[in-house]
């Protein structure tokens, strides 16, 4: 008697992750001048709907690595994968959200939004119609017609995340975006994006210096060590209920748990760094 398997393809197909990092070497000089190897051989994969932070003390190639998933750097060894395909240039399913304003001062919000849209041909109509829709995602509907420098920090980074979600990518790949912001507006940014983030899950890679910002936001807190040939030293999994307050969460005995065993693996390469600096 031959039995037959049904197979349940969302059970049995296994994804491939949103980004693979297979191997990734990163170094700077050569031609006659240094070779600074600034990242060694690392493996990281983060998931479809995967929230993921990296933390590490400065210098370590925290950005380097994000760069390197963007497609903006090529790895001097190793191969990034984008949802199972090798990246060969720029990352069209990733969106990069800067610790920078990327705003135009001479456009308003609403043009500022939409001309990602624009760019690619879209019909103008149709760029400001989803430049309005994602404003108001943001809490900022009746901010369209401000200009840059009559916003404020925390609503220049709004305006800043409906220009990357508006072309809808996959991947978020975000470096300290909330780093300039005062610690008040850090918290209501996280919880904003939180928020955003629980309506589609996109895969998420979060760069920042801020330990407990990282343990707030993510499901998975990645650890680099101090360079120069930095590395992947820590992988820890978040256990927190979701949905997340970013300002309560932290008021929760597992999060200051957390906290206390990622901080003992991060406390040395800190130091390190800070001596290299000094």
């Amino acid at each position: 008697m031959v039995t037959l398997r049904v197979i349940d393809t969302k059970r049995d197909l296994v994804r491939a992750p949103a980004v693979a990092l297979d191997g990734v070497a990163i170094s700077y000089g050569g031609d006659g001048t240094p070779v600074y190897e600034a990242v060694a051989p690392v493996r990281l994969e983060v998931g479809e709907n995967e929230f993921l932070a990296i933390v590490g003390p400065t210098g370590c190639g925290k950005s380097t690595l994000l760069n390197a998933a963007a497609g903006l750097i090529r790895p001097a060894a190793g191969t990034v994968s984008v949802f199972g395909q090798p990246l060969a240039g720029i990352n069209g399913k990733a969106g990069y959200l800067f610790q920078q304003d990327a705003l135009m001062p001479w456009k308003t919000a609403r043009d500022n939004v939409a001309v990602a849209l624009e760019v690619a041909g879209r019909p103008r109509a149709e760029a400001l119609e989803k430049a309005n829709a994602l404003l108001a995602r943001v809490g900022l509907a009746s901010f369209g017609d401000r200009y840059p420098h009559q916003l404020s920090g925390g609503q220049r980074k709004r305006v800043g995340l409906a220009q990357v979600l508006i072309r809808n990518p996959k991947i978020l790949l975000m470096d300290e975006p909330f780093g300039p912001l005062d610690a008040q507006t850090r918290h209501i940014m996280g919880t904003l994006l939180l928020d955003l983030w629980a309506q589609d899950r996109k895969a998420v890679m979060f760069v920042t210096h801020d330990l407990e910002e990282a343990i707030a936001l993510a499901d998975r807190v990645v650890i680099m060590s101090a360079g120069p040939r930095a590395r992947i030293i820590g992988d820890h999994r978040i256990d927190l209920p979701r949905p997340r307050d970013v300002a309560e969460i932290r008021m929760e005995p597992r999060f200051h748990a957390l906290h206390r065993v990622i901080w003992n693996e991060l406390r040395e390469e800190v130091m390190k760094a800070y001596g290299a600096l000094g």
